[in-house]
């Protein structure tokens, strides 16, 4: 259910959605409650998408948890405007957040759950949106994402270390020649989004977006955000995504992807790995990739990203019919679990964890037996 003309409020199976006035569509619960929701959640689609993307991962959360949490399913970067680059993308994502805090004073959490791009986008938004924490005399105190307590930050087939080279786009088949020429003809289709996701925008002045976004760099706190969160999970097709390559998305060297058979999770077929990076100090970092073949660039941003924990679910749609549409079956797929007790969730208590559920049907349709 998404929201019809220009703050109008729909009605449907326990359900409300209303267009916010900055854009946007806001998702929650009509069910009588003793107080209203307090926690944030900020859906983003991905390039050339729109608010229609998370229309079923939307209602999914609001059902489940209908007196925790009011959804936001992002409007200010649909359809060509996610051509614009990921830094404008980024700008507006954080003026339509604000909005949304500033017409609800009761929210004290925030997480973000976002598709490909949008992931990226999302980083942006936060860094912008991050404030420091109060107290200067506690090293333990953490800071806000707008002040507001940083809780999941979720994303899905998301290009984290861009898509030049190195069968970052699997569409591309490897071939070395035919990824240069993509990373110099790429514009001409995705205009400065193409620039910042191959890496050829230094040409601006500055190092590459990407780069940049793997540090605090001059006013836009990246990592420091990114650190606020109290879980970050990255969901990486294993294979099948023709778009955004497994290492890029899973924020690996080639050296570190692991091998799979066969599902780790009988009710959850399509779950083929699960692990917990562990935050990792630059020193290190540096030791782990002595041996590693990689290009300085790539290193430079796997390093960056690895200065946070990160949980990683890596997604094989191999045995689907429809596996040469991975890229899009693992946001379709991805839908409330309910709250476990693992050994990351069970200290604060988030929103619960989030799974590629089988079980539930595509934001479009119904998936067809194998």
């Amino acid at each position: 259910m998404m929201a019809g003309a220009s703050g109008s409020v729909e009605e449907e199976g326990g359900l409300r959605a209303e267009e916010s006035p900055s854009g946007g569509v806001d998702v929650w619960s009509d069910a009588v409650s003793s107080h209203a929701p307090e926690h944030l959640l900020v859906m983003v689609h991905g390039i050339l998408g729109s608010t229609n993307d998370w229309q079923y991962a939307a209602n999914e959360f609001v059902k489940q948890l209908p007196d925790d949490v009011i959804v936001h399913c992002s409007e200010k970067n649909m359809n060509t405007l996610t051509l614009d680059g990921v830094d404008v993308m980024g700008e507006r994502l954080a003026d339509e957040v604000l909005d949304v805090i500033s017409r609800k004073p009761e929210l004290t959490k925030i997480s973000f759950l976002a598709h490909s791009v949008g992931g990226l986008v999302a980083r942006y938004a936060i860094a912008k949106l991050y404030r420091h924490p109060n107290s200067t005399f506690d090293s333990k105190a953490e800071g806000t994402i707008c002040g507001l307590e940083a809780v999941n930050f979720i994303t899905v087939a998301t290009p984290h270390l861009g898509s030049r080279g190195n069968k970052q786009v699997p569409l591309l088949f490897g071939f070395i020649t035919i990824e240069k020429v993509a990373s110099r003809v790429i514009h001409w289709i995705f205009r400065r989004t193409g620039r910042h996701l191959f890496l050829t925008d230094s040409a601006e002045g500055e190092p590459p977006l990407l780069q940049r976004m793997v540090e605090d760099y001059g006013n836009l706190y990246f990592i420091s955000a990114l650190r606020a969160f109290k879980r970050r999970v990255a969901y990486a097709n294993a294979g099948c995504d023709h778009i955004v390559g497994w290492r890029t998305s899973s924020i690996r060297r080639n050296t570190e992807l692991p091998k799979w058979e066969e599902s780790v999770c009988e009710k959850y077929p399509h779950i083929v790995h699960e692990e917990y990076s562990e935050e990792i100090s630059d020193e290190k970092c540096q030791d782990l990739a002595a041996d590693c073949d990689f290009d300085l660039l790539e290193e430079k941003m796997v390093t960056g990203l690895r200065r946070v924990s990160w949980e990683k679910v890596d997604v094989s749609f191999h045995t689907s019919m429809r596996s040469f549409a991975a890229h899009s079956i693992i946001q379709g797929q991805v839908c409330v679990y309910e709250r476990r007790s693992g050994r990351h969730t069970a200290h604060y208590r988030p929103l619960p964890a989030l799974r590629i559920s089988l079980a539930m049907p595509l934001a479009m349709q119904p998936e067809a037996p194998d």
